[in-house]
């Protein structure tokens, strides 16, 4: 009897159990097929994680605070693979309706003339509401044509910065809170690191953005002519004048007696700060997530700075420019122009990411600048800068000094294809297969046969 009774409870716990899952998943399947019943946006980005599984969440929370639409976030490689795979796509026919693109492929997807739909017009056909204005003027203007039309959809602004490994700081004798201001500070700073026995004492992210985009706007020189290209595809670069050629030969000395590694194009150098490997990187404010997460020691031994300048510089330190990434509409593929409803749903996405709480959140999760004004008071309301020491300078960099022709940004036709050219001149420099002199004026000859390149293919 006693058995049978154990008998009946087990089969029913079973079948229970079996209900339950059951239960579950006609749920799961309930609201999977929800999902599948709103109009279908998708998103292609280009961020690593754990930036990348922040933007896929922010996604997920449009999608779910209405029912009309659903944003489809994924990954596509890092900027430069998002951008070939999504030209890719368009021209066969399968594009994705939004992709996030890298501040220097703004020029590109402005002449891509009938593969984008531009943000003014989004937002005038679906009559949804968008307050520029209230973006910071160096975030917007990137993005904008010169009579203030809304091209792209700002999100992911940074600027580079300098982390720095605290503990790495005090076994070199140095004080942990307080960084190198300037390039004979960190001429210092690195040899004492040297000294103590640490491998790597500096290294660069994004090396052509670090120390020739930024570094340029940083003392207030051009990278460019023509106001950086912000006034025509004519421009020519400048990055072969006596103070690029100088920072260039500081590099290439500091990496002759082991005090820089160069740590590779693009973002290749955030994984040497990261595993605690180099001491000091110059690396977008945007690394700030990861550095948190991955630097041994966690968050206390993270240090925040500004970029170093040389200080017998007129005019230095000004202030940086904005990297990072904003968001293009695109159309289908040839001839495959959107829907209403694929548009509405594109715009509504657009003014949910404009949202003070939206963007506050996204700059104190990631250390990318807060793009609005109403995003930065919102955040400054609360104690979240008096916590997290470092964490505001970013955007005292971007305040600093005075806005001028070479800090509004840059507009270079095929500016990927430029950064490419002139890391492989500067890495000949480092490998002592060239001069800096040799190597800058290599990086200027090249460069401008790919601006001419650009300027006659897009000629209206």
């Amino acid at each position: 009897m006693i058995f049978r009774r154990s008998l009946f409870a087990a089969t029913a716990a079973v079948a229970l159990i079996a209900s339950a899952g059951l239960a579950q998943a006609q749920q799961a399947q309930a609201q999977q097929a929800q999902a599948q019943q709103k109009v279908q946006i998708d998103f292609w980005h280009g961020l690593t994680q754990p930036l990348g599984g922040l933007l896929e969440q922010i996604a997920a929370d449009f999608s779910a605070s209405q029912p009309r639409f659903q944003i489809n976030a994924t990954f596509r490689g890092a900027y430069p693979e998002t951008m070939v795979s999504s030209i890719a796509a368009f021209r066969a026919g399968n594009a994705p309706h939004i992709v996030q693109m890298f501040e220097v492929g703004t020029a590109t997807m402005m002449a891509a003339r009938g593969a984008i739909i531009p943000v003014h017009e989004l937002l005038r056909t679906t009559g949804v509401a968008i307050d520029f204005n209230d973006y910071i003027p160096a975030v917007r203007g990137y993005y904008a044509l010169p009579n203030g039309n809304q091209m792209s959809m700002p999100f992911n602004s940074s600027t580079t910065i300098m982390f720095y490994n605290k503990d790495a700081f005090r076994k070199a004798g140095l004080n942990p809170e307080q960084a190198p201001r300037t390039w004979a500070e960190m001429r210092q700073a690195t040899a004492a690191l040297k000294a103590s026995g640490h491998a790597c004492p500096f290294t660069t992210a994004w090396p052509t953005w670090a120390q020739f985009e930024q570094f340029s706007a940083l003392h207030n020189v051009p990278l460019a002519s023509a106001q950086n290209g912000m006034e025509g595809m004519n421009a020519e670069l400048r990055i072969n004048s006596p103070l690029h050629v100088r920072h260039l030969t500081t590099l290439v000395d500091m990496a002759k007696d082991n005090t820089f590694r160069y740590g590779g194009r693009d973002g290749a150098g955030d994984a040497l700060f990261a595993s605690g490997e180099c001491a000091i990187i110059h690396a977008s404010s945007g690394f700030r997530a990861r550095a948190l997460r991955e630097v041994p020691g966690g968050a206390a031994n993270v240090g925040a700075a500004m970029l170093p300048f040389y200080d017998d510089v007129a005019g230095a330190p000004n202030q940086t420019i904005i990297g990072g990434a904003s968001f293009w509409v695109l159309n289908g593929g040839p001839g495959r122009v959107r829907s209403a409803d694929e548009q509405r749903g594109i715009a509504e996405f657009f003014a949910y990411l404009a949202r003070p709480e939206v963007a506050a959140k996204w700059h104190t999760d990631t250390g990318f600048l807060p793009v609005t004004r109403a995003a930065f008071a919102r955040v400054q309301a609360t104690d979240f800068y008096r916590q997290n020491p470092g964490a505001d300078v970013p955007v005292q960099q971007m305040l600093r000094g005075a806005s001028t022709e070479n800090t509004r940004g840059l507009r270079l036709g095929n500016m990927p294809e430029i950064r490419v050219v002139i890391q492989e001149e500067i890495e000949r420099a480092f490998q002592g297969q060239q001069t800096p002199q040799q190597a800058l004026d290599n990086a200027v000859r090249r460069g401008n046969e790919i601006l001419r390149n650009f300027e006659r293919a897009n000629r209206s």
